[in-house]
């Protein structure tokens, strides 16, 4: 006669988990703990920049206008831009430093001058610091200042949107005229279309 408990004695016992396999779990746990925390960190890095770059360039800009030249004009020592020049829109309240530099990582930082020719064209992404040109009309004001303080003062001539192979800049004597570019259009899901919005400013009577 077979013993009530006989099929439990018949049952194979559990074993334990081996050392290798927990050491192989707490390995993986780790691993995702670590991507997590590098996530965050790298967030939490990006919003630090976004926060502290325009207050560093601002701090550098005061340094060009007090005089200062050279390295002491980066924005932080490992920078390969400085700022250029201040535009000023005194209908709307903006004022925007641009870099030097006409590459994608400066223009992180800013709108970027291109200054190869008669005339100085500025580029700058549309969501951050060109958002508010969607709102410039033709007849504002806008004024330039440059390191050693001198000013110019801008009107907007014209408005256009056209395809970034096809934009025209209209040539004159050096700082005739002043462009400024920027994506289009200004709501778009993702960057980098092939439209560019572009305000054509014309220099006006000194200030």
């Amino acid at each position: 006669m077979r013993h009530p408990d006989s099929r439990l004695l018949c049952r194979p016992a559990s074993r334990p988990a081996s050392r290798a396999v927990r050491l192989a779990i707490l390995a993986i746990g780790l691993f995702l703990i670590g991507c997590g925390v590098w996530q965050i960190g790298n967030v939490a890095i990006i919003q630090a920049k976004a926060w502290l770059a325009p207050i560093l360039v601002e701090r550098a800009w005061e340094r060009a206008l007090a005089g200062e030249e050279g390295a002491a004009l980066k924005p932080w020592p490992w920078a390969d831009t400085m700022p250029a020049l201040k535009l000023t829109f005194p209908s709307r309240g903006e004022t925007v430093l641009a870099l030097e530099g006409a590459t994608a990582r400066a223009m992180a930082f800013g709108p970027v001058l291109e200054d190869s020719g008669e005339t100085p064209v500025l580029f700058g992404h549309r969501d951050s610091h060109f958002r508010f040109l969607k709102d410039l009309e033709a007849g504002e004001a806008m004024t330039v200042q440059y390191r050693d303080g001198h000013r110019e003062a801008y009107q907007i001539a014209a408005i256009a949107v056209r395809h970034k192979d096809s934009i025209t800049i209209p040539k004159g004597r050096q700082g005739d005229y002043f462009a400024l570019v920027t994506c289009y259009p200004f709501d778009a899901a993702e960057a980098g279309g092939p439209l560019r919005y572009v305000l054509l400013a014309k220099r006006a009577p000194a200030l």
